[in-house]
């Protein structure tokens, strides 16, 4: 080989390991998206006449799937009980939520009594407007709330009129998976680990969902499949209900 050819072989390499260490910082230092969950099951209220049995296993049960699936690249607070005053589920919602970047995810999931105008918390009521301003925190632009609970369809139609959510949440992929229409209960059993609602988004968010194999879990596949094994479990008196402004190729969880 002549020098000439040798010392161009040699630049050529030292140009290419120069490119190697640039791909390499890159990766190092480029951000990985990461998901804010805050987790709410209250089955144990004061007194003994609203208790329910199975949102603390709820709750468990989403956080256990986010975190089984995610690891380091999760954050989260789980709220049972007594803990799930208002309070403490907006408080834990502002704090995590504030964290997120543009391409993170921001999630709560809520497990218990609704009503309404909003859900209950252990002490008394969180109302539609609270959860959407906390919902509204930090620069996250995929937002999503899964809500087990009495009623919950409602928040639908009260979103259209918040004119705070007009000018906050709806600039975002706001996703609302709501377990049942605004005018039906959400059912439990008590030889079931799980809500019908929570039993079938464990599932779908586990892969039971995936109905083209590519180990993406979309809004429309959730939502298809959730929707179809929650009416069919109630003997069609529950349906889930899914709303807000996102494509259906919206990315819920990968698996």
């Amino acid at each position: 080989m002549s020098t000439r050819s040798y010392d161009t072989l040699r630049r050529h390499l030292t140009l290419l390991r120069s490119l190697i260490i640039v791909l390499m910082l890159m990766c190092f230092t480029q951000h990985e998206a990461k998901v804010y969950l805050v987790s709410v099951g209250v089955a144990n209220y004061p007194g003994e006449k609203i208790d329910l049995k199975v949102p603390t296993r709820d709750a468990r049960t989403i956080t256990y799937i986010y975190y089984k699936n995610l690891k380091k690249d999760l954050e989260y607070r789980q709220l049972l009980d007594d803990q799930a005053t208002t309070e403490n589920i907006i408080s834990a919602m502002k704090e995590l939520y504030a964290k997120a970047t543009e391409d993170d995810q921001v999630v709560l999931f809520f497990s218990g009594h609704g009503f309404k105008g909003g859900f209950y918390a252990y002490n008394g009521y969180l109302g539609y407007t609270d959860v959407r301003e906390a919902m509204a925190i930090g620069k996250c632009k995929n937002k999503m709330i899964f809500a087990d609970a009495c009623f919950s369809g409602k928040i639908r139609t009260e979103e259209k009129a918040d004119t705070l959510a007009e000018s906050t949440i709806r600039k975002s992929n706001v996703m609302l998976f709501l377990s049942s229409r605004s005018n039906e209960v959400s059912n439990e059993r008590s030889d079931m680990k799980n809500g019908y609602f929570t039993t079938y988004l464990s599932k779908g968010l586990t892969g039971a969902a995936d109905t083209n194999s590519d180990r993406v879990i979309t809004a429309k596949e959730l939502f298809d499949y959730v929707h179809k094994g929650v009416t069919e479990l109630s003997w069609n008196a529950q349906h889930p209900v899914m709303w807000g402004n996102f494509p259906d190729d919206m990315v819920i969880m990968k698996w």
